[in-house]
C-alpha cells in the first residue's frame, strides 16, 4: 500500500488500485501550500466527521473525481445540498464491501458540526480491510474502551491514530490505544497543524520506541509503502 500524507489528517492510501482519501483538508492548511489540491487522487473519499478540517476540500475534489464519499447521514445530507451525487451513507456498526476490500464504521468519541454550523452526526472512524492489508484510520478521537473490540475481533496491520492532544488523545493515550487495538505500528495525524495540537516530535517517537512501538511521523508529500 501507497500511503501519502497531505497534512493534518488527510492521506491518500492506495489499497488494490484504488486511491482512498481520508478527511481532505489541503487548501485551507498553511503547511500544505505546496500540495495541489486539485491533482490529489481518489475514487474514494472518506469522511470521519463534519468539522473543516476533515472536509474543506471534500466538495471540491468530489466533484471533480466523482469518487464515492462515504461519510455518515448527516454529512451525506449535507453533500447532496452542495451538489455532490455519489455518496455512500454509512453509520457506526455498519460494513460494507467495495471493489477494494470493506469499510467498517467504529466509534469516535468527539464532537461533530458542518461548516455551516449544522449538526454534522456522529464521528466514526473506519477498519478497512482488504486482501492486500487491513489498517485503522481512527479519526478524531478520544481513547476509548471500544477499541478493544477493534483488537479482539480484527487483524490490524497498521493504524493511523491522533496524537496532538487537546482536541483528541495525544501521545500517552496513543500508546495505550496500541495495546486496545493490538498493533504497534502507528502513523501519526492530527499534529503541528494549529497552535493547540503543537507537539516535540522527537520526543513522541522515542515514547512510542521506549514501549516497543513504532511512530511514524510524516512529512506533508511525502509518500511510504507499507
Amino acid at each position: 500500500m501507497n500511503i501519502t500524507y497531505y497534512g493534518h489528517s488527510c492521506f491518500g492510501i492506495e489499497v488494490n488500485g484504488k486511491n482512498l482519501l481520508f478527511d481532505p483538508f489541503i487548501t485551507s492548511n498553511e503547511l500544505a501550500k505546496h500540495i495541489d489540491a486539485t491533482a490529489v487522487k481518489a475514487d474514494y473519499i472518506l469522511i470521519t466527521h463534519g468539522h473543516e478540517d476533515h472536509i474543506a476540500d471534500a466538495v471540491a475534489i468530489a466533484m471533480r473525481t466523482n469518487a464515492v464519499v462515504v461519510c455518515n447521514w448527516e454529512i451525506f445530507i449535507w453533500l447532496q445540498k452542495q451538489g455532490v451525487e455519489n455518496i455512500h451513507p454509512m453509520n457506526i456498526g455498519g460494513k460494507k464491501l467495495f471493489d477494494f476490500g470493506s469499510i467498517k464504521c467504529v466509534n469516535a468519541a468527539h464532537s461533530s458540526s458542518l461548516p455551516d454550523g449544522s449538526y454534522g452526526g456522529n464521528p466514526m472512524g473506519f477498519v478497512i480491510e482488504s486482501s492486500d492489508k487491513n489498517f485503522y484510520y481512527a479519526g478524531d478521537t478520544a481513547l476509548t474502551s471500544d477499541m478493544k473490540l477493534i483488537g479482539d475481533y480484527r487483524q490490524i496491520d497498521f493504524a493511523l491514530l491522533p496524537i496532538g492532544d487537546n482536541f483528541t488523545m495525544g501521545v500517552d493515550n496513543a500508546i495505550i490505544a496500541t495495546e486496545f487495538i493490538k498493533c504497534d505500528d502507528i502513523i501519526g495525524m492530527h499534529y503541528e497543524t494549529f497552535g493547540f495540537i503543537k507537539i516535540d516530535k522527537s520526543s513522541a517517537i522515542n515514547r512510542f520506541n521506549r514501549q516497543g512501538k513504532k511512530l511514524t511521523l510524516l512529512e506533508i508529500g511525502e509518500t511510504i509503502n507499507k
